[in-house]
C-alpha cells in the first residue's frame, strides 16, 4: 500500500488503519527461505527450486505466505505438493484441451510428474497458470530431489487425485453432463480436488515427525479440513465461475421446485435476489457442517509453525462465508474480506482456543443475519448452535484464561457453573484427603503400630476428663464451705 492508500484508509476506516498498522509493526514474519542459513531447507540457492518458489507466488499468494512460514524442509515439500496439484489441476481446468488427449495425462500425472524433462505447451492462452506447465520440468527436477517418503505421499494422493478428477471430466465431455446433480456428488467432487489434500498433508506432517505418528491416519478430520476450504472457494466464486461457465452448485440444492431456478445463471438475474439467497444459504449451511471436524482437527496439532499453516485457511474460510452469507453483491461479483480483517485473522490464529472463539464470532454474526421466512432458518440455527456447543463443551466461556504465561485462570464469578466447580474441587479435596488419611491407618496397621484416630475424629481424652472433674470437686467443695461458714455464723449471731 502506497502512502495516498493509508492515508485514505486512515481517513475511511480507522479502526482497520490500526489494524493494519499494528500487523505491519508488530507482526514477525519467522522465517525468511532466502537467507543463507535456510538454503539447506528452502533449496533456495539451486535455481531450479528458486523458480519454484515463485511459482508457488504467482499462482497462490495467500498460500504461498502461510506455506512459507512452515518449519524446515517441509515447507520445500508443502511448496512441491501444491505445485504439482496445481499443475494437475490446471490441465483439468483447461476446457480448450479435447477429451481424448486430456484423459491420458490426467491419469499418467504422476508418472510425468517424475519423468524428467517433461513439459506441456498447449494450454489455453487465457489459461493462468499456463506457464507452470510450460516449464514444468524445473517442478520435477525439485520432485525428484525430495526425501523418498515425502515424494511417495505426493504421488500417491496425485495418482488418487487424477484419477478423480479424470471421471468428472469425461462425464462431463462426453455426458453432456453441465452441472453436477447431487449433493453426494458434489461432496466427491470436492474430495477429489481438496479433500485428498487434507489426506497428504496430514500424512506428510506425520512423515516430517513434527506431528504424531498417527495423524496422517485421521483420514475424515483431514477430508472435512479440505472440503470447507473448497465449497467456500465454489461459494464466493459464484459470479466469475458462472461467467467461465463452469457450474459446481449441485443441482439438487439449487433445482429444487421451491427456490423455481432452471439455470445456475438465473440466480443473478433482476428479481431473483430473495430467492438466490435461500440458494446462498443452503450452500453455506452445507459448508458449515465441516466446521466442527476443523475444529477437531486443529485441536490435535501441536507445532506451532503446522498449527498457524492450517487454521489460518480454515479461519480466513469461515469469516468468507459469514461475507457471503445473505449478500446480494455475491451473485453480482467475486468478493472478498477486507486486509484490515485478514491481518486480524492471521495474528489471532495462534492457538485453538482462539480459533474456535473466531468460529464462534462468526457462526454468531451467521445467525444474527438469518431470517425466519429462509426455508434453511432452522437448519442454519442448528449449524450454528453446534459450532457454539463444540467451542462450549472443550473452551468453557467461564474459564478467563490469564493474559500473561504462566498464571493460572480464572473463574467468572456471576456464572452459575463457577459455583458448581468450586463445590466440585470442595468434595474433590475432602475425598483425597480421606483417603490419604485411610491408607495412613493402613500402613501403621500394617507395621503394628498403634493406630490413631484421624484429626478430626479424634476424641478428648481421659486424661483431660479427670483433671476437669478434679477442678470441679475442689470448687464445688469450696463453694459448700463457704456456705457452711455463713450459716452457721448467722446461726450464731
Amino acid at each position: 500500500m502506497g502512502a495516498a492508500a493509508w492515508l485514505t484508509l486512515l481517513l475511511t476506516h480507522p479502526i482497520e488503519f490500526r489494524t493494519l498498522l499494528q500487523f505491519w509493526l508488530f507482526h514477525e514474519q519467522k522465517r525468511d527461505i532466502t537467507s543463507m542459513k535456510e538454503h539447506v531447507t528452502s533449496g533456495w540457492d539451486r535455481q531450479t527450486m528458486r523458480r519454484c518458489w515463485e511459482f508457488l507466488d504467482m499462482t497462490s499468494r495467500s498460500f504461498a505466505a502461510v506455506i512459507k512460514e512452515v518449519e524446515g524442509d517441509l515447507a520445500r515439500t508443502i511448496c512441491m505438493f501444491y505445485l504439482v496439484l496445481r499443475g494437475l489441476d490446471t490441465i483439468e481446468d483447461d476446457m480448450t484441451i479435447p477429451d481424448d488427449v486430456k484423459q491420458p495425462i490426467l491419469r499418467s500425472f504422476h508418472k510425468l510428474t517424475v519423468t524428467p524433462g517433461w513439459t506441456y505447451n498447449d494450454c489455453g492462452p487465457k489459461e493462468k497458470d499456463r506457464q507452470l506447465l510450460v516449464e514444468y520440468d524445473k517442478v520435477i527436477e525439485e520432485v525428484n530431489l525430495l526425501d523418498p517418503e515425502y515424494r511417495s505421499i505426493i504421488l500417491d494422493i496425485t495418482e488418487k487425485m487424477e484419477n478423480g478428477m479424470a471421471d468428472f471430466a469425461h462425464r462431463a465431455a462426453t455426458a453432456g453432463a453441465t452441472y453436477i446433480d447431487k449433493v453426494e456428488d458434489y461432496d466427491l467432487y470436492c474430495h477429489y480436488v481438496a479433500g485428498l489434500v487434507g489426506e497428504g498433508l496430514s500424512r506428510l506432517f506425520s512423515a516430517s515427525k513434527k506431528e504424531v505418528s498417527w495423524l496422517g491416519t485421521q483420514l475424515e478430520i483431514s477430508n472435512s479440513m479440505g472440503l470447507l476450504l473448497q465449497k467456500t472457494n465454489i461459494i464466493r466464486d459464484y459470479r466469475e465461475d458462472c461467467d467461465d461457465k463452469r457450474y459446481f452448485w449441485p443441482k439438487e440444492i439449487w433445482g429444487r421446485k421451491e427456490y423455481g431456478f432452471q439455470e445456475m445463471k438465473d440466480m443473478y438475474a433482476p428479481g431473483a435476489k430473495q430467492r438466490a439467497q435461500w440458494v446462498q444459504s443452503e450452500m453455506i449451511l452445507d459448508a458449515l457442517r465441516h466446521s466442527t471436524d476443523a475444529l477437531d482437527y486443529l485441536r490435535l496439532l501441536k507445532n506451532q509453525s503446522v498449527f498457524a499453516f492450517c487454521a489460518i485457511p480454515v479461519t480466513m474460510a469461515i469469516a468468507t462465508l459469514d461475507l457471503c452469507f445473505m449478500n446480494p453483491a455475491m451473485f453480482q461479483r467475486n468478493i472478498k474480506i477486507r486486509k484490515a480483517e485478514a491481518a486480524s485473522l492471521i495474528m489471532r490464529s495462534t492457538n485453538p482456543r482462539d480459533v474456535a472463539d473466531i468460529f464462534r464470532q462468526h457462526c454468531r454474526s451467521i445467525h444474527a443475519k438469518a431470517v425466519p421466512e429462509d426455508p434453511n432458518f432452522l437448519r442454519i440455527s442448528v449449524a450454528c448452535g453446534k459450532v457454539e456447543q463444540w467451542c462450549e463443551q472443550n473452551f468453557p466461556s467461564f474459564v478467563r484464561m490469564p493474559s500473561t504465561a504462566g498464571n493460572p485462570p480464572t473463574f467468572d464469578s456471576e456464572d452459575a457453573r463457577t459455583s458448581i466447580l468450586k463445590k466440585s474441587q470442595e468434595i474433590d479435596q475432602t475425598i483425597t484427603h480421606r483417603k490419604r488419611m485411610a491408607q495412613l491407618q493402613e500402613k501403621q496397621v500394617a507395621h503394628g503400630g498403634q493406630v490413631k484416630p484421624a484429626p478430626e475424629q479424634q476424641g478428648i481424652p481421659w486424661e483431660l476428663f479427670a483433671l476437669f472433674g478434679a477442678i470441679f470437686a475442689i470448687l464445688l467443695l469450696c463453694i459448700l464451705g463457704v456456705v457452711w461458714v455463713v450459716v452457721k455464723f448467722s446461726d450464731s449471731s
